[in-house]
């Protein structure tokens, strides 16, 4: 899990055109080096007052929430048809909050691992960017829990390895996203095979998921790990090329990730839980094809590790 990360709207185009890759990339103007500009930002209507009534002045005063996302973990976050806009279950989710909160949202195309430092500087006023929440991470900033993912491995169909845990990578090269979960097991793991004698293991660590995904059809990974909702997706997009191997693992929520007690964790929770009662939530994730990864009981600073 992005610790989780198409430029064009599917991974497909990245992964089996090269010229798609090079005119793509993975950012916006100010973000990354591609030029896409952020979501136009969504105008509030139906506020729910009696939630609205408890954002902070400072944020309200703003009447903009600015959401960080790497938009390179479709379904989750990618980049729209249009080339620039961040579309996927964490956008329309921040767009959701944004309702209920009486302010309009900009969601902003950023680099993962820049996010939580961007929460922490006030450059974001949130994270949705398929964040699990943690404990080291609930140090720097609050989360609102959301959904829970685990992590899949994927391979090529053709002649991939049968990898169902872990201890399976000893002498494999594994491919993972900077800044994840996935980067942090396979380097463990990595450190595990080495010390108990077994075949060494090359993690590739890349900035986002498309050069991870392009890492394994080149040939250049034999493994590749993200959340589980995002692997299936990025199998689902690639006509055959890759598979799910094994099942997935380490089950973790997500969390919005929010400015460390910065007072707006209560109404996004609050926020939350009334996207949750109408429906919207339900609609949101059933659009995506990610009910699997539903909950019921979203929470403050719910890290199980």
């Amino acid at each position: 899990m992005k610790i989780r990360r198409a430029q064009k709207p599917l991974f497909a185009s990245v992964v089996f055109s090269i010229i798609v890759l090079v005119a793509a990339g993975c950012g916006n103007g100010t973000e990354t080096s591609t030029g896409a500009s952020p979501t136009p930002a969504a105008s509030p209507s139906g506020a729910v007052s009696a939630i609205a009534a408890h954002v902070p002045g400072s944020v309200k005063a703003n009447g903009t929430l600015t959401v960080a996302a790497d938009a390179t973990y479709a379904p989750n976050e990618f980049i729209g048809t249009d080339g620039h806009t961040v579309v996927g279950l964490d956008a329309d989710l921040a767009k959701a909050l944004g309702q209920v909160l009486g302010l309009k949202v900009s969601v902003i195309n950023a680099t993962f691992a820049t996010i939580i430092p961007g929460l922490a500087s006030g450059k974001y006023d949130l994270g949705i960017s398929s964040f699990t929440d943690t404990k080291e991470r609930e140090k720097t900033v609050d989360f609102v829990t959301y959904f829970v993912a685990g992590t899949s491995f994927y391979v090529k169909s053709d002649g991939g390895p049968n990898i169902s845990s872990l201890a399976d990578l000893c002498g494999r090269t594994v491919a993972a996203e900077q800044g994840t979960t996935q980067q942090a097991d396979a380097q463990a793991q990595a450190a595990k095979c080495k010390s108990a004698g077994k075949p060494g293991m090359t993690v590739q660590v890349f900035n986002d998921q498309n050069a991870v995904n392009l890492a394994l059809s080149s040939g250049r990974a034999q493994v590749a790990m993200a959340d589980s909702p995002v692997a299936a997706y990025q199998v689902r997009q690639s006509s055959g090329t890759f598979k799910v191997t094994g099942s997935p693992y380490g089950t973790a929520p997500y969390g919005i990730a929010i400015p460390k007690d910065n007072g707006m964790a209560d109404p996004i929770l609050a926020a939350v839980k009334h996207l949750m009662s109408d429906g919207t939530y339900t609609k949101i994730l059933g659009k995506w094809g990610v009910q699997a990864g539903a909950i019921s009981n979203p929470a403050i600073n719910a890290a199980i590790s």
